[in-house]
């Protein structure tokens, strides 16, 4: 199996100030991955660097500033070498009710959970097209197909992440199969956005982690929710293709 190794780059971690991005950062470093963190909270960042057994580098910045985004990359490349890997996971779930959003607040949302992913996305490309290699993880969710109460923002936002997830692979895939994009749903973790009874950011990181250092191109478009990949759904010619040549489609696992 093809590996994304240290030798590659480096890799970016967005939101890692916390919860599942920290875990994320801090899982890399563990596999020997010289990590870049970025978040809005220069102390958080600095706790996560603290947790740190390998190479973190926090690096304070708002995703939601397109322009602040292509000069921190820049900053990064010039200083720590090539992007190799980024995970978009930086987003934020206000948990308000369309009623107490205005059409600002209700963008402000977007800007970060879709702007974020389309900036950090654009900016780390301009490594990975040069060499045509690379790795894009986007954390992912299922909310825009079933919406939460009073998280009509962040399920639009989202929803509209992945719809950019298969825009991107649409734009990049026949030109650069080697850099490898897709979707990946953590499950409802026990953080600030999630359940109290939900799974320790720690355990989904270890998934989250394998997941975005397999280099294999057939990879692209896949999307795995916590350890295991959701197929997509399949037509009814193909269902009865698969029944008569006795073919079963099996999920890839990150077992």
């Amino acid at each position: 199996m093809t590996r994304l190794t240290p030798q590659d780059g480096i890799a970016i971690v967005t939101g890692a100030g916390s919860g599942l991005g920290r875990a994320l950062a801090l899982e890399l470093g563990r596999q020997g991955v010289t990590v870049i963190g970025t978040g809005r909270r220069a102390d958080a960042l600095e706790k996560t660097r603290a947790l740190a057994s390998g190479a973190f580098h926090p690096l304070p910045l708002d995703v939601s500033d397109a322009q602040a985004v292509s000069e921190t990359f820049a900053e990064i490349r010039a200083q720590h070498g090539r992007i190799a890997l980024l995970i978009n996971n930086a987003a934020v779930y206000p948990r308000r009710d369309i009623l107490d959003e205005s059409g600002e607040s209700f963008m402000r949302t977007v800007a970060i959970n879709l702007g974020g992913v389309v900036a950090c996305s654009r900016a780390a490309l301009e490594d990975m097209c040069e060499t045509g290699r690379g790795r894009i993880l986007n954390v992912a969710t299922f909310a825009d197909l079933t919406p939460l109460p009073a998280s009509s923002a962040y399920s639009v936002s989202k929803g509209a992440a992945r719809i950019f997830t298969r825009a991107l692979i649409a734009d990049l895939g026949d030109r650069f199969p080697g850099i490898v994009i897709g979707d990946w749903m953590p499950g409802m973790l026990k953080t600030a956005m999630g359940i109290p009874d939900g799974v320790a950011p720690e355990v989904s990181a270890k998934w989250g982690v394998e997941l975005a250092l397999r280099m294999d191109p057939a990879l692209t478009g896949a999307v795995f929710e916590m350890d295991r990949e959701i197929l997509p759904p399949r037509g009814l010619k193909g269902r009865l293709k698969d029944l008569i040549l006795m073919r079963r489609r099996r999920p890839r696992t990150l077992g």
